[in-house]
């Protein structure tokens, strides 16, 4: 092969990265549901915020939850490389490079916490700056491929969203924040795993321990409703604070006993049963959760905007 020819074949082969690839580092699926749960924390607080510094915070909220996705992305290329669902995210197809997305991480990271405080308090900036670091490192880097319980860890970083909202607009932090952290939190577990027990994974050839994997779908059935019993007591008892009201309490009192019913056909049933109906149940569960925490951050935004009126 002549040196033009080889020239030209290795030009043919680099890729140089766009936008969009960019933006996928930055998981924008996930950040949709930090942006909206952070804005219902945010309406939803006792104290108004001026609407150009709600819209710079819920801003710095979504680039903060960009920037995990990115230094995730980042420290995991290696797993995402041997995972069908992941190898083509922009690292391990190569459209990015990893030093690329962990600059674009700390950059997003330095710039959405500084922004924050200037723009609102340091409470809200030190409750962002944690849940980067929480995701980032001690998700990640620590305990996602250490234990099995991973889903459960992670899924705290997804519920900080709505306390930062929180924060922005009072300063600090209250019940009412606590509980709708606990919502998502307790709400990932039976969430995931009711999708892990129809969907075959392969975190398994990629070293990381998922529970349906290391204890087995017994164990795995056992946690989903050992979960999503505290889930029904937080989300009912959120309707009783000062954000809840009539609205919450029916969406909740529905949409929980719906979810549970679900959780306990799953936590009834062995791997049998599931076969034979092609795992309707675990699959019908899981679709009510995809909706469960819409309706439940709704209820509360239509509670707010009945306190505004008046009614």
């Amino acid at each position: 092969m002549s040196d033009m020819s080889l020239h030209e074949t290795v030009a043919e082969t680099e890729y140089e990265a766009q936008m969009g690839d960019y933006f996928a580092l930055l998981k924008p699926r996930v950040m949709s549901l930090v942006v909206f749960t952070a804005l219902v924390g945010l309406i939803v607080a006792p104290v108004g915020v001026h609407p150009f510094i709600g819209f710079v915070a819920i801003l710095c909220i979504a680039v903060g939850a960009g920037a995990s996705g990115a230094l995730n992305m980042w420290w995991d290329a290696d797993i995402d490389a041997r995972m069908r669902r992941t190898a083509k995210r922009p690292i391990p197809d190569g459209r990015v490079k990893p030093g690329e997305a962990l600059g674009i991480g700390m950059a997003l990271s330095g710039f959405s916490i500084v922004l924050l405080a200037l723009a609102t308090n340091f409470v809200a900036a030190g409750l962002l700056a944690f849940t980067i670091f929480f995701y980032a490192v001690v998700y990640s880097m620590w305990l996602k491929r250490a234990t099995p319980q991973n889903i459960v860890i992670g899924g705290a970083a997804g519920s900080f969203p709505p306390m930062i909202g929180w924060a922005v607009a009072t300063g600090g932090v209250g019940i009412e924040s606590i509980l709708m952290f606990a919502l998502i939190f307790m709400w990932t577990p039976p969430h995931f795993w009711a999708l892990a027990l129809f969907v075959k994974t392969d975190y398994g050839d990629a070293g990381v321990p998922m529970l349906t994997e290391t204890h087995g779908r017994r164990s795995t059935r056992n946690h989903v409703l050992a979960y999503c019993l505290p889930l029904v007591a937080v989300a009912i008892g959120l309707g009783f604070t000062s954000i809840g009201g009539w609205v919450y309490l029916t969406v909740a009192v529905v949409f929980n006993g719906w979810f549970l019913k679900g959780c306990y056909d799953i936590w009834r049933r062995d791997e049998a049963q599931a076969e034979a109906d092609k795992y309707k149940v675990e699959i019908q569960t899981f679709k009510v959760s995809l909706y469960y925490l819409f309706a439940h951050f709704g209820a509360l935004l239509i509670e707010a905007a009945l306190r505004s009126g008046g009614l």
